[in-house]
């Protein structure tokens, strides 16, 4: 049986095989008749085109959707994305992932706040036979089996607990996580989840999820760039800008650097007041880990607020494969513990 972790972000979708991963932005979006695929110069990644039929549905997905789609869809409304988006983005990251027919153990994650609302209906919706075709680049179409046999859904912010204390063969690498408090604030598109895992048992006092996400400052420098441009920026379209630190609207470039410091810091003030307030009698926290893909770009305005010792993502890594790096290696832990992992697979 082969492991494959899927992270269904409400920003992007991650997923990896231990070999692999692979990072696509949460948007689907009407699949119409291309006269040319590809770059103009090169081929471009297979990420960048993504088509998959299933359930009778034939859609883009992603960057192509973005690109291509004169219908998109893009929800940060948590039943609408789990009833219409979960399922096939989870089998569009699995297409790429697996072989035909071939025996999958799958494991992924939800929201602390989400998960016992969500959790059956998840395992439901991904365990079995999924017939799905899926078109990557030029036309090239392949039709396969995706045959979940086995599906794990864990508390989100735990990914990243296990991907700092197990290592890639499943067992046990570095005990500290094992012996301590630790508190765990994952930043992520939509939301922030807060846990306390106290020698690897989880505190319901101490977990939360928040509406705290990185949407929220994209939405307030949305908002500024309407009352200038008079044009809507979707929410997903924010990325590459607040990145760059510009944006250019019809010829004419608008600086963004002073507007995302300060949403960037206002935030970070939101989160860790949150903290402090969910985490009163927690005084005895021994580390808290910052991660999630939204912790990347907050962490030097987050750190400073937080009393205790921090520990964040290694800035040369993407922040927001941790969760799903760690859902893989607890498949691995599960499933396979002690058996070391397939040597790499080509794309198809």
């Amino acid at each position: 049986m082969e492991i494959i972790a899927i992270d269904i972000g409400f920003g992007f979708t991650k997923a990896t095989n231990g070999t692999r991963s692979l990072v696509f932005k949460s948007i689907l979006g009407e699949a119409t008749d291309i006269q040319f695929k590809g770059a103009i110069l090169g081929d471009g990644t297979p990420e960048e085109n993504i088509q998959i039929e299933l359930d009778g549905r034939t859609c883009f997905v992603g960057e192509m959707a973005e690109r291509q789609s004169n219908v998109r869809s893009f929800t940060l409304d948590q039943a609408q994305f789990f009833n219409s988006f979960a399922k096939h983005l989870a089998l569009s990251a699995a297409a790429r992932m697996v072989g035909n027919y071939m025996p999958i153990g799958l494991v992924t994650g939800l929201p602390i706040g989400y998960y016992r609302e969500y959790k059956d209906e998840l395992v439901k919706v991904l365990q079995g036979d999924h017939k799905v075709a899926l078109t990557i680049g030029n036309d090239k179409r392949e039709e396969k089996v995706i045959k979940v046999s086995n599906v794990k859904v864990i508390p989100q912010p735990f990914g990243s607990l296990f991907n700092l204390m197990l290592n890639d063969v499943g067992e046990l690498g570095d005990r500290r996580y094992v012996r301590e408090k630790v508190g765990v604030i994952d930043v992520g598109f939509k939301t922030s989840d807060f846990t306390v895992s106290d020698k690897m048992r989880y505190s319901e006092r101490g977990s939360r999820t928040v509406d705290m996400g990185i949407a929220r400052a994209y939405g307030v420098i949305a908002g500024k760039l309407r009352e200038k441009s008079n044009v809507n920026v979707e929410l997903y379209r924010m990325h590459e800008a607040v990145e760059r630190g510009s944006i250019k609207i019809r010829g004419k470039e608008y600086d963004l650097k002073g507007l995302t410091e300060q949403v960037f810091g206002q935030l970070a003030t939101s989160i860790a007041n949150e903290a402090d307030r969910l985490w009163t009698d927690d005084w005895d926290i021994d580390t808290i880990v910052l991660t999630g893909g939204g912790s990347t770009v907050l962490a030097r305005h987050l750190q400073p607020l937080i009393s205790g010792q921090t520990l964040t993502v290694d800035a040369a890594k993407d922040a927001r494969l941790c969760n799903v790096q760690g859902y893989w290696k607890f498949g691995k832990h599960v499933w396979a513990r002690g058996v070391a992992s397939p040597p790499p697979q080509p794309a198809t």
